[in-house]
């Protein structure tokens, strides 16, 4: 038990940020409209069926019929201003609740009875557990439910560190929940779709059940109050003020996550979930704390998120965390100084222009050149860029899937690197690299749809199409004897003419040890001024070798050789060299090597030998596995693959974890490839020459 000095926690006035998040497809845009339309931001409930809703309003979202993004809304309710943000539920598009996280009052974690979904809701909870967000559970589609409350709880308690607390339980009739009992309130609700609930009296047939469960939540606030404990010893009723300060302090404090019932679609559950916000979540001041900003200083804001919009310029999405910004108003963060061009509210993809954004207030700020999402700012006029405070930044994973990409018109080739570098200003999770030894552009990101995703925004916001193919794969040669051979290069053509004569010894090196030279020529038959180009001119032949691939671990050693004292110069030598080394490769049975990368893969338990079979089936060597550290049901399958099977990998984790697996890997080592594999892999890179590829 854990006593508390204090025990009454006041209602917190002023803007709130809350997230909702969930695992993919929960209802949580669903559930955002349910509550736009129950505070009055919006006349009529809209539909992510029909494309009506505020949340998912891009392009992309709306084709996909899924959140690509944070969608941002802001609402009033009994005269307090609540920004929501829809956070995506694809573990693909976490980066913006990445950022996002760390800056809200609350959080609502919608989930549902389905067990299927408890890995993702496992991610999700650690996040916000990790980061010590209060939050509540919303157990959403409770019209549709076929489990009981009491086991779908017992199912859920595991994905959640922090005990789960039932706040409300369902009226059944005939299998179907239509209404609600508030445990706190000791009220029954019967619901209305699209309407607050009608208070009724708790039906005789449910008060034993609701004593039962009323107790067992009060057993739970009781662990952290003694004052509570005695009285429920005593048999003496706690007053609901105490009940309700209980509620409020223990999920401010991390010690409970409530859990509430309704339906997002029908509108049920919603205004209990509101009042709860509007009394129990903490402000501004508390995630001031939790960030270890002080409450006196300049005015400070921070960026959840960026967007560059195709009219509007960039727009910088900030929690105002102390004091105000006006519009014109100068602020300077660790880059530079800027000068606000407008601040608004968002109510998905509307914006609509206010004066300034108050403490506590999300705003979007117009034209912060200098800020990027993660940075802080303040105000120029009261404070310098030393004082925005740096918050930790949360950690982007490794990008996971990628694609070599290329501009379907020449002329876009320009517009393309600029394009993407606005799109990873807006999501850092996208990586983009220039491939020179395969000639390529490569796209990195979270997964296959990630960077569909990309592509499709480059085409719509920024007219530039792109086409994606596979990578290609840096494969090695090596060679397998030791040859020597003698190389010429003689040329006459008026004047001095070229002369280079070398005999070099080459051989096979253990793998991983690269390319060494030595010189052993004796009675001066190759002046030592000439040593060095003759080491370039084999350095020349190793960069293609006969199987088309840059050629690693051996040595080469000059032996022998001649010159002239006219016609002799570095440019011969090392074209003797090059000539002599290009056959000896060709001679010493060359060989292709492919490289192997080391992986680990994370996965849910219960996925272990799906996961297994799919590492096998990619000629990937299991080299054991271990229970994931600090993660109750999950674990870490290590191995060996080739690059080649890889590309796609996370397609088929994904799809073998309900869309939670995920794994790291880094390049191990080369190792021979032989076979009708190998064949195909030199063919069709002679095929890609050929073709001036």
């Amino acid at each position: 038990m854990v006593e508390t000095a204090k025990r009454n926690p006041t209602r917190v006035a002023g803007p709130r940020l809350i997230a909702l998040v969930g695992p993919f497809q929960s209802g949580k845009t669903t559930l955002l409209e349910s509550l736009l339309a129950r505070t009055g931001a919006l006349s009529r409930q809209g539909s992510v069926r029909d494309s009506t809703s505020v949340g998912d309003a891009s392009i992309e979202a709306r084709s996909h019929a899924m959140s690509v993004e944070a969608n941002v809304a802001s609402a009033e309710y009994l005269g307090d201003r609540i920004t929501f943000v829809d956070c995506p539920g694809s573990i693909e598009f976490l980066n913006d609740m990445r950022f996002t996280l760390p800056l809200c009052d609350a959080a609502i974690v919608v989930c549902e009875a389905d067990e299927r979904k408890m890995p993702a809701l496992q991610l999700i909870l650690r996040e916000l557990e990790d980061l010590k967000i209060p939050r509540f559970l919303f157990l959403n589609k409770i019209d549709t439910a076929t489990m009981r409350v009491r086991e779908t709880l017992a199912m859920l308690q595991p994905a959640s560190r922090t005990p789960l607390l039932l706040r409300q339980i369902p009226i059944w009739q005939r299998g179907i929940a239509t209404g609600f009992i508030d445990l706190a309130l000791e009220r029954a609700f019967v619901y209305r779709e699209h309407a607050p609930s009608t208070i009724i009296d708790v039906p005789a047939g449910e008060v034993p059940r609701e004593k039962e469960a009323r107790y067992s939540m009060l057993e739970q606030l009781a662990d952290y109050d003694d004052a509570l404990m005695e009285e429920l010893l005593s048999d003496i009723e706690p007053p609901r003020d105490q009940i309700f300060d209980d509620l409020a302090q223990d999920l401010r404090q991390g010690f409970v996550v409530p859990l509430l019932i309704g339906s997002a679609e029908r509108g049920n559950g919603v205004t209990r979930l509101l009042k709860a916000l509007r009394h129990e979540a903490p402000g501004i001041a508390a995630t001031r704390d939790r960030l270890g900003v002080p409450a006196e200083g300049p005015p400070l804001a921070r960026v959840i998120r960026t967007v560059h919009t195709p009219h509007g310029g960039k727009l910088s999405l900030a929690r105002v965390l102390r004091g105000s910004f006006a519009d014109g108003g100068v602020v300077a963060s660790r880059s530079g100084e800027d000068r606000i061009a407008g601040v608004s509210r968002l109510m998905g993809s509307a914006v609509s222009r206010i004066p300034k954004a108050e403490e506590g207030e999300t705003g979007a700020f117009g034209r912060l050149d200098n800020v990027t999402t993660g940075d802080s700012f303040v105000d120029a006029k009261a404070a310098s860029s030393a004082d925005a405070i740096e918050i930790a930044r949360p950690h982007v994973p490794t990008p996971v899937h990628a694609f070599a990409i290329s501009t379907r018109d020449r002329k876009d080739e320009v517009r393309l690197t600029s394009a993407i570098a606005k799109l990873i200003d807006e999501d850092s999770s996208l990586a983009f690299v220039q491939d020179q030894e395969n000639g390529e552009l490569k796209l990195l990101g979270q997964g296959e749809m990630h960077l569909r995703i990309a592509l499709e925004r480059l085409a719509a916001r920024f007219g530039v199409m792109a086409e994606a193919r596979r990578p290609a794969i840096a494969y090695r040669e090596t060679i397998r004897d030791h040859v020597n051979v003698r190389g010429r290069h003689r040329k006459q053509s008026g004047g001095h003419g070229q002369f280079g004569d070398v005999v070099i010894d080459v051989a096979p090196l253990a793998r991983g040890d690269g390319f060494r030279f030595a010189e052993s020529v004796h009675g001066g038959a190759v002046p030592k001024q000439y040593f060095s180009s003759v080491e370039a001119g084999c350095e020349d032949a190793l960069s293609r070798g006969p199987l088309g691939f840059r050629v690693v671990d051996v040595a080469a050693t000059l032996l022998d050789g001649s010159y002239h004292t006219v016609d002799s110069s570095d440019m011969a030598f090392r074209a003797a060299a090059k000539l002599a080394m290009q056959e000896a490769l060709a001679k010493a049975r060359p060989v292709l090597l492919e490289p192997i990368q080391s992986v680990t893969i994370s996965i849910p338990t219960d996925a272990m030998s799906k996961a297994s079979a799919i590492v096998s089936a990619r000629r990937g060597q299991i080299l054991g596995y271990d229970a994931r550290e600090g993660w109750d049901g999950w674990d870490d399958l290590r191995a060996l693959m080739p690059e080649s099977e890889m590309n796609d990998l996370i397609v088929e984790l994904r799809s073998a974890t309900a869309g939670v697996g995920s794994f790291s890997a880094q390049f191990d080592h080369l190792t021979e490839l032989t076979g009708k594999q190998a064949d195909a892999i030199v063919a069709q890179a002679a095929h890609a020459r050929a073709n001036g590829h």
